[in-house]
């Protein structure tokens, strides 16, 4: 089969398809001809320098999700042609990822899916999505009722948690730094968005003195403190987001830094269940909900992506078909 095979760091344009042998059907694994992948930042750090770490089994296929159609089952009980999306549990780090034609992939990672949405359209949800469906609904036990901040607002799980509040019903704010992708984030359904910078703070309590009751955090160590002082009271913060670049606090005192009746989580997508997928999909379905797609490109215009995805500029998922 054709795939990308990773040995060392490289640059993107240094990306190239190569023919290795289609992995041997074992116990607990079954075979998936990869339909279609989406790109994350975390692929594009271990192309750049991660692969060099020991931990990272060598030669590797990257790509930690993907989309496609069951080849062989092995014993999993799922069935030949049974449209299924497998994420994370060590997907192109531990073992051979999805950027080839066919990933043999651990079963519990592998889930069944029901959707009317085209291969393109479900390559940008399985990682995004579950990241932003995890954080609303198993960290911040989102309700109808709540008014959510999304710090981080145009960041692709910024706009897949938009989709997904607005589909529950949520009163929805985001933040973006640019009045351009304002004018986007209202387009998919914000109820208001406020542009980050100076005096944040006195700008969001001035419009909403009450704060919000639930926070999504994207940025991250850098906003984080004031993000728990935009919080209502018993309301929640949950902390998923890096995009700021700062990785932890130094000196951070949990007695003065979150506020009293404040509560601070987060959220680690390693370990999807059926359930929480099966449930995922079934707000996607009910809301209507289409997936943002930056750019789609193919397998063998994989150095193009990683290119792109470098610029962490574009609004949306780079997605990138295969078959």
């Amino acid at each position: 089969m054709k795939a990308v095979v990773l040995t060392k760091p490289c640059k993107a344009e240094e990306m190239t398809l190569t023919e290795i042998d289609i992995s041997e059907i074992r116990s607990g694994w079954v075979l998936i001809k990869v339909k279609a992948f989406g790109i994350n930042h975390s692929e594009v750090l271990l192309r750049q320098f991660e692969v060099a770490q020991d931990y990272v089994r060598k030669p590797i296929v990257p790509g930690i999700e993907c989309v496609g159609e069951i080849i062989d089952p092995s014993d999993s009980g799922l069935a030949i042609g049974q449209r299924v999306m497998a994420l994370m549990g060590g997907m192109g780090r531990s073992f051979n990822g999805s950027y080839a034609e066919y990933a043999l992939l651990p079963v519990s990672h592998v889930f069944p899916i029901e959707s009317n949405l085209d291969w393109d359209e479900l390559a940008a949800i399985p990682e995004t999505f579950y990241t932003a469906y995890g954080s609303l609904s198993l960290s911040l036990h989102l309700n109808p009722n709540d008014t959510l901040l999304i710090r981080g607002g145009s960041s692709t799980v910024g706009i897949a948690a938009l989709q997904l509040a607005k589909a529950i019903g949520t009163t929805v704010i985001s933040t973006t730094r640019s009045e351009k992708k304002a004018d986007l984030l209202r387009g998919y359904g914000a109820d208001d968005v406020i542009l980050e910078g100076e005096d944040f703070r006195k700008r969001f309590l001035e419009k909403y003195p009450a704060g919000a009751t639930k926070v999504l955090e994207l940025i991250g160590a850098s906003t984080l403190y004031e993000s728990l002082r935009l919080t209502a009271w018993h309301g929640i913060v949950c902390h998923t987001g890096l995009l700021g670049g700062v990785y932890g606090l130094k000196n951070f005192d949990p007695i003065k830094d979150i506020p009293s009746g404040v509560y601070l989580t987060g959220f680690y997508s390693n370990n999807p269940t059926t359930n929480q997928i099966s449930d995922m999909m079934s707000i996607i379905e009910r809301g209507g909900i289409h997936p943002v797609i930056a750019k789609k490109f193919t397998l063998e215009n994989i150095s193009d992506a990683h290119l792109l995805a470098e610029q962490r500029g574009q609004i949306g998922k780079i997605v990138v078909t295969v078959h």
